[in-house]
């Protein structure tokens, strides 16, 4: 069974808040070797949203959306200026199942009609354009990893 869970940081378990953690350590410090702060400070904001996606209990994925509109920590949904999407990422086990199109259906329903952008790593362009995505500027590099920025309208 595939779940979809969004929450605010506060709402995070323990367990939950250290897989998430862990797991975002596993794929982008070690997997793609970028040392670099992962725990920025943005997961405890209150607009923030933390989605985690879930298959047979297990964590298999993550996405966090940053809505700083929102000081009332209600939701993305609450907020009227545009969000951003970060931290996109499937366990290594999970991927090449379509999981990942679950974790971004996900959020733009919670997104709504509102703008949001993200940076995308260059090879999964392609796959946020599916969901209205378009490459606002310049390829640059994000600690050694070639990225477009991308803004989806609303």
């Amino acid at each position: 069974m595939v779940t979809v869970r969004s929450r605010a940081f506060d709402d995070l378990d323990a367990r939950t808040g250290y897989d998430v953690w862990r797991l975002r350590q596993d794929v982008f410090v070690v997997e793609q070797e970028c040392a670099y702060p992962d725990l920025d400070g943005r997961d405890v904001e209150p607009g923030t949203r933390h989605l985690t996606l879930e298959v047979d209990g297990e964590l298999a994925g993550y996405l966090r959306i940053l809505d700083p509109s929102t000081s009332s920590g209600t939701g993305v949904g609450s907020g009227t200026g545009e969000v951003r999407i970060g931290r996109v990422l499937l366990a290594k086990a999970f991927r090449g199942r379509g999981l990942a199109d679950k974790l971004m259906e996900a959020a733009l329903a919670e997104i709504g009609d509102r703008p949001s952008r993200l940076d995308a790593q260059v090879p999964l362009a392609g796959w946020y354009a599916a969901y209205g995505y378009v490459v606002t500027g310049p390829e640059f590099l994000d600690d050694g990893i070639p990225h477009v920025p991308m803004a989806r309208p609303g």
